[in-house]
């Protein structure tokens, strides 16, 4: 099957639109003619963010490398809106050249990316160099072959947590990688794709039934509570290895 796009008629939440028109008036200000192009992926871009739980996930494509002032423009973009929009949890940001994004080479990771989990806001749209995909294990694995790497550096961040909000947010965020990890396991028998958290990991049990348990704690982990980091750190060490013995035994299977 054809994987759907992104709607970009359909208007984002009424919460996040003046945020995005902020966002790219400060992106073409501190880039001025090195700006190509701005796209919102993430709960944003799908158009089901939570005030107060989601972040606003940005891209930005620009003619030249601006590595000498990113760190400054980014960090002062961010400074505003914990000030003006506290409701937005955070802005993450991924950065491309023009010339990396629309080439061959970037089939699986620019173009999966733009063409189907991104809302193009600011210039010419470089989804368009792509066509539509169908689900594969080549996406599937390009995109959480490196859960063992997430698993490792999390596990590591939440057992140093000294303050609760850290602890809670490396927890959401090693959760939502858990459950679309589990979610690429089974996309060469379920030909489909799912970004959304929860549905990843309702989706993954219909496979993958005997593992309720751990995907309910997970979605436990999403909700922004604190929990015992013991319990946590038990359930990244038991799932989180699974999964990657799983991702192996698919990918020799398959290649």
């Amino acid at each position: 099957m054809i994987l759907s796009t992104l709607d970009a008629q359909q208007p984002f939440q009424p919460e996040y639109q003046k945020a995005i028109d902020e966002l790219v008036t400060f992106l073409r200000g501190g880039l001025g003619d090195n700006l190509h192009s701005v796209y919102i992926y993430g709960s944003v871009g799908r158009k089901c963010a939570r005030p107060n739980l989601s972040n606003l996930d940005v891209i930005v494509i620009t003619h030249r490398s601006f590595s000498d002032t990113r760190t400054t423009l980014f960090n002062t973009i961010k400074w505003r809106f914990q000030r003006s929009y506290p409701h937005i949890t955070g802005i993450n940001f991924k950065c491309g050249l023009v010339k990396e994004v629309a080439s061959l080479d970037s089939i699986f990771s620019w173009g999966f990316i733009l063409r189907h989990c991104a809302v193009c806001v600011y210039g010419e749209n470089l989804s368009e160099c792509f066509g539509d995909y169908e689900p594969s294990w080549e996406i599937a694995k390009h995109w959480n072959m490196d859960i063992e790497d997430w698993l490792a550096v999390y596990r590591n961040r939440i057992g140093r947590a000294n303050k609760a909000e850290d602890q809670v947010n490396a927890q959401v965020i090693i959760a939502k990688k858990l459950l679309r990890a589990s979610y690429s396991l089974v996309i060469p028998k379920d030909k489909n794709w799912f970004d959304e958290p929860v549905e990843c990991g309702d989706n993954f049990l219909r496979y993958f039934p005997e593992k309720t348990v751990e995907v309910q704690r997970l979605g436990i982990l999403l909700k922004g509570q604190p929990i015992p980091k013991r319990s946590v750190i038990g359930l990244l060490d038991g799932f989180g290895e699974w999964l990657i013995k799983q991702f192996k035994k698919t990918e020799f299977r398959i290649g």
